[in-house]
């Protein structure tokens, strides 16, 4: 007999909520660190009936796990919306900024208005509904985990395309996130158009090259 592992108190927690919003968006991000590529958000709207074996935050999934959820919270959400900022966005207005645009894209690209929208940690992008911060949301909302799984899964297919751009950055194994690896290839090959030039400067200081 497989496994069930139901995380009950994030379902509850939005059903709760749901008493005075009955149609509740999660909204979280994906890719606010990394030194290379878009950053990445979702929005989505789940209902009372819907329960979802394994979903958490994304953070705590596999790899594996996040990508059957993929398919399982689109299948399943009364609405959903992946959207995104580009690294010249990030560059031009801030990664911050960026984000919050990526966010408000994701909710407005829902097709519905939702009553409230929760909104993982402590910055509130301008949204045309009411909107509630949730700190650490993703372990505490199923509609905020859901939000942060596709997110984080769009991202890194989208990373692995690039990887196939830029194969000398190997950013399929890292995802563009500042890792030892990363910041050799950026040392040897210098930056790429899909380096966020606001972020390196540390790295490379005046040597930022576009390649």
């Amino acid at each position: 007999m497989a496994r069930i592992v139901l995380h009950k108190e994030l379902f509850d927690y939005d059903k709760e909520r749901r008493g005075i919003s009955p149609v509740l968006c999660g909204v979280d991000e994906a890719g606010r660190g990394p030194l290379a590529g878009d950053v990445y958000a979702a929005a989505v709207v789940l209902n009372n009936d819907i329960l979802i074996d394994y979903l958490n935050d994304s953070k705590k999934i596999s790899e594996i796990r996040r990508e059957k959820l993929y398919d399982e919270i689109i299948e399943k959400a009364d609405a959903y919306c992946v959207a995104s900022a580009s690294v010249a966005e990030i560059d031009e207005m801030n990664i911050l900024q960026a984000t919050m645009l990526a966010m408000k894209r994701a909710v407005d690209g829902l097709g519905i208005c939702p009553d409230l929208a929760l909104v993982d940690g402590n910055r509130l992008p301008n949204l045309k509904c009411p909107a509630e911060c949730v700190v650490k949301g993703d372990a505490l909302s199923a509609s905020i985990a859901a939000a942060s799984v596709l997110a984080k899964v769009s991202r890194d297919r989208y990373m692995r395309e690039i990887a196939e751009k830029y194969p000398q950055y190997l950013f399929d194994k890292h995802k563009g996130y500042g890792t030892k690896l990363h910041c050799d290839m950026l040392k040897k090959y210098g930056a790429s158009e899909v380096h966020r030039r606001s972020f390196l400067k540390k790295i490379l200081g005046d040597s930022d090259e576009q390649h």
